[in-house]
């Protein structure tokens, strides 16, 4: 959730309203500087917020909970007994988040992870676990057992010698105990594990090729005015786009044009992923949390644990500790609040957290001085290549430095507008609370030195408590107050939302279903250069922290360089789109807006994914309540509501059949899907895009049951119906043809596969590039295919 949770916001709502109309009017008008000193007033005033705002904090608990680790290692170890495997490893997760530091429980926790991780074949990644068991101080006498994992893993990964050692150490172990009765299994599986070893060395399996198919690497020629952006960029400003880019020469698709990393990116919480049925205790759900890693966005398969929470975990010990230094160390005890108060303010103080004290206090003073100048006429009459060095640089942009360079730098973050006028006085409050709230608790908890860069970053060590409290903040962290206030406006404006295809389903069928899904929240700097078009001629995709920006049309010399910020013209009205554009704080006046303005004529999305007569299949028209048949020889009118309640339930009957599916009655969703469709040709268009999600789901079926014609057949409809929404070469095509290759190589229709391959590699290289994940399995695919024997490829 950007904003903080309902609850605070209808407290600052109730309190803005109860304000003296003067001091409305005040916080309405005032400066970022002024807004954190009156918000510090307030709240001195009205302490009663702030106690509820520590009741608040208690739905959101971060602190480690011993009970609660002994409770999900159990329910670990019932999902493990049930082959469970995969939820068995996120309870155990979950488990080791909660124990303490230093106690003996968190290696059992490891130990018995590393089980689970060894049967679903993550043997690198067990071997980890069992060396963290291990240094955890594990207990002596479940150690052979331990061992014996670990020699498996070795022989799974054919590192014999290594295998060997282990046995070695093991039996000697054993024998040296000396009750041998006790060990009885394990000296059996020892003696088969030998037995494997034996046949290994002697019987190598023959060396096959390793790795994903090597493509050769993208030409890149960075731009010496822009980092990270290709030489065959521009940056331009005038006063109506504002800072933009411009190719410098003809772009052809697919072309790289950006590669940035995140200045600074905050994991969001996401929607809950069931992992067992059943209300209990604590929540034994999945989130983007407990899948991805709150540093580099690595997807998470056997986290580390921060040791001073349960909600910080880590791909590797050394993300662990890089995060750390640079700003968990001041988070951790606060994330309950940082939950509370949303990822917009979680992402503003990371970002004064990153750029370091020095940075924001010079640049705030900086904004300061521009205040004042902006107060003299005579200072306003002056080009921006006067400004000082912290606000242009020689080229007159705003964010370049001295040098006319604009980097990926807290500078040129720092210079994203925040449209402090234009915001709502209401949001402005509900902001300017939020972020003193905020920066009252790093005083009061005793973090002050650490936000100012003060104190050691000695590896988990705790803050120390504040020698003396004051409901007064220090000038210091006003100043962070007020850098951090400026980055939680400019967010609503300037936040990009790091995105990740999340498998729908457990994963593990023929066919993989995939949706985009919000990871994290993020500060690109000079990703936030492009302007919106609600038809534009880039893709962006993400790997981590990192955003790449590809052509996705050819784009000609001195065209605008053009991103999409969410509304898309093949997805929503015009209407719809303008109204969601509106925080943004512009009209926007993009080809495909201005074409559908001007004509008045209905959009695409408008006539596809509109409703048909009953009687006759005709369009049904209308703008209001009633809607009536567009056929002059056909009188029929229907209520809106009527025909809105009917898709409504619609949509619940096609859950209920993927409902049907998860639980493995496939033939029980086929129908009821089936019966959906009938109900749908009564009353909705042919290319309504729930009708094309319906093929999709009976395809999915239908490859669950191997039945991969069928599968095909109902794909291919569904990607008909893509491409009338979304065009023959957009992203979601590629997605709907990637799928489609998937079933025609398990159908073993060779022919097809490979041309439908061949298709849907040219649509995501040109928004992934050539070494995105998709196009390296595409690759094995085609391989396999090629090959088959010639006579097999000849028949089919």
């Amino acid at each position: 959730m950007a904003l903080p949770v309902a609850e605070w916001q209808g407290r600052t709502a109730r309190l803005w309203a109860a304000l003296d109309p003067a001091l409305r009017e005040r916080l309405a008008a005032a400066s970022l500087h002024d807004a954190v000193r009156l918000g510090c007033d307030l709240l001195r005033a009205e302490q009663e917020e702030e106690a509820a705002l520590v009741q608040l904090c208690l739905q959101a608990p971060t602190d480690k909970k011993p009970e609660a680790a002994s409770w999900y290692r159990e329910q670990g170890n019932r999902e493990f007994k049930r082959g469970q495997y995969q939820a068995a490893l996120r309870l155990y997760s979950k488990a080791a988040s909660h124990e303490l530091p230093g106690s003996p429980e968190v290696s059992v926790c490891f130990a018995n992870r590393s089980a689970a991780l060894l049967h679903l074949g993550h043997f690198e990644v067990c071997l980890e676990d069992i060396a963290r068991a291990e240094s955890h101080g594990y207990p002596e006498r479940l150690l052979p057992k331990v061992l014996l994992r670990k020699a498996e893993c070795l022989l799974c990964l054919e590192r014999f010698q290594d295998a060997q050692d282990i046995l070695r150490v093991l039996e000697s172990k054993i024998t040296l105990d000396g009750v041998m009765t006790t060990h009885l299994t394990r000296l059996k599986k020892l003696s088969q594990l030998k037995v494997r070893l034996g046949e290994k060395q002697r019987c190598p399996e023959p060396a096959g090729e390793r790795g994903g198919i090597q493509r050769e690497p993208e030409i890149w020629e960075e731009n010496s005015s822009i980092s990270g952006a290709s030489s065959s960029l521009s940056l331009s400003f005038d006063a109506e786009r504002g800072r933009h880019l411009v190719a410098s020469q003809d772009i052809v698709p697919g072309q790289s044009l950006l590669k940035e990393e995140a200045f600074v990116s905050v994991l969001c919480p996401g929607e809950s992923l069931p992992v067992q049925d059943g209300d209990t205790a604590w929540d034994t759900r999945a989130t983007n949390a407990d899948l991805y890693c709150h540093h580099c966005l690595r997807q998470l398969l056997a986290s580390v644990p921060c040791q001073g929470c349960s909600y910080a975990k880590y791909c590797s010990q050394g993300c662990a500790e890089m995060a750390w230094q640079q700003y968990h160390r001041t988070e951790c005890s606060l994330g309950a609040l940082l939950l509370t108060l949303g990822v917009f303010c979680h992402v503003a103080l990371r970002t004064v957290l990153l750029a370091g004290f020095a940075e924001v206090s010079r640049l705030v003073a900086w904004s300061h001085h521009r205040d004042k100048n902006l107060q003299n006429p005579e200072a306003r009459c002056k080009p921006l290549s006067e400004a000082p060095a912290a606000g242009a640089g020689s080229r007159g942009i705003p964010g370049c430095g001295s040098n006319g360079r604009y980097q990926s730098s807290y500078q040129a973050l720092f210079h994203l507008l925040p449209h402090t006028e234009q915001h709502s006085p209401e949001h402005k409050f509900l902001c300017t609370l939020s972020v003193v709230a905020l920066c009252k608790q790093l005083q009061a908890a005793g973090l002050e030195a650490a936000v100012l860069s003060q104190e050691s970053s000695q590896q988990w060590s705790k803050p120390k408590a504040c020698e003396k409290t004051s409901d007064e903040l220090s000038p210091e962290l006003k100043t962070v107050a007020e850098a951090m206030l400026r980055h939680v406006l400019q967010l609503q404006c300037n936040a990009q939302a790091i995105t990740v295809m999340q498998e729908l389903g457990p994963g593990d069928g023929a066919v993989v279903d995939k949706k985009p899904v919000r990871l994290a929240t993020a500060f690109f700097p000079v990703l936030s250069l492009l302007n919106h078009s609600c038809c534009p001629n880039t893709s962006v995709s993400f790997s981590g922290t990192a955003a790449t920006v590809r052509a996705s049309q050819p784009i000609s010399s001195g065209q605008e360089v053009l991103h999409c910020y969410g509304p898309h013209w093949c997805r929503m009205r015009v209407a719809e789109r303008q109204q969601l554009l509106s925080q943004y704080f512009f009209e926007c006046h993009c080809q495909a807006c201005l074409e559908e303005l001007e004509s008045g004529v209905k959009s695409v999305v408008s006539i596809r994914n509109s409703f048909c007569c009953p009687k006759c299949h005709a369009q049904m028209k209308g703008e209001e309540y009633t809607l009536c048949c567009s056929n002059e020889a056909c009188a029929t009118s229907a209520s809106r509501d009527h025909l809105s309640g009917r898709l409504q339930d619609l949509r619940q009957q096609i859950k209920k059949a993927l409902d049907l599916l998860r639980v493995g009655k496939a033939d029980q969703a086929i129908k009821m899907l089936l019966k959906c469709q009938m109900d749908a040709g009564t009353f909705l268009c042919p290319e309504h895009l729930l009708m094309g999600e319906m093929e999709d789901h009976l395809a999915q079926v239908y490859a669950t049951l191997g039945k991969w014609q069928e599968a095909a057949r109902h794909l291919k409809k569904s990607i008909e119906i893509v491409e009338m929404h979304h065009g023959p070469s957009s992203v979601e095509t590629g997605h709907e043809l990637f799928k489609l290759a998937q079933i025609l190589f398990n159908g073993f229709a060779v022919s097809e596969a490979l041309s439908t391959i061949q298709r849907a590699e040219g649509i995501l290289s040109v928004h992934f590039g050539p070494q995105s994940a998709q196009i390296q399995e595409l690759e094995e695919m085609k391989a396999c295919l090629s090959q088959l024997p010639r006579n097999i490829l000849q028949r089919t």
